[in-house]
């Protein structure tokens, strides 16, 4: 039994953690792009803005995908057809007084 412990134990910790895909937005549509975020639940976009520094940012489904403190909000980002509403995680703090919180969804 202790065996089977410690197998389980090593195999746990063996596998990969699931990790957060980092994908370009120019070159998907905006329809891609949001079904990646709907089908991942998050996910990183990286893009070069026009004075050429890195932007990126985390991007997801709803707020369950953010911390306790955050919530979905919308936001829009460049894609290959379109500028593009998606949502991302903002600080309860920005809310400037506003005790509902959006219930915002891809």
């Amino acid at each position: 039994m202790k065996k089977l412990g410690v197998v389980i134990s090593v195999l746990l910790a063996a596998t990969p953690a699931a990790a957060i895909s980092r994908l370009s937005p120019l070159g998907m549509t905006c329809d891609q792009a949001r079904a990646a975020i709907h089908d991942q639940g998050a996910v990183i976009f990286r893009w070069t803005s026009p004075r050429g520094l890195p932007l990126y940012d985390r991007f997801v489904r709803n707020s369950r995908y953010c911390d306790a403190n955050e919530y979905a909000e919308w936001k829009r980002i460049p894609t290959r057809n379109q500028s593009c509403p998606v949502l991302f995680c903002e600080n309860v703090d920005r809310l400037d007084g506003n005790f509902i919180i959006p219930d915002n969804s891809l």
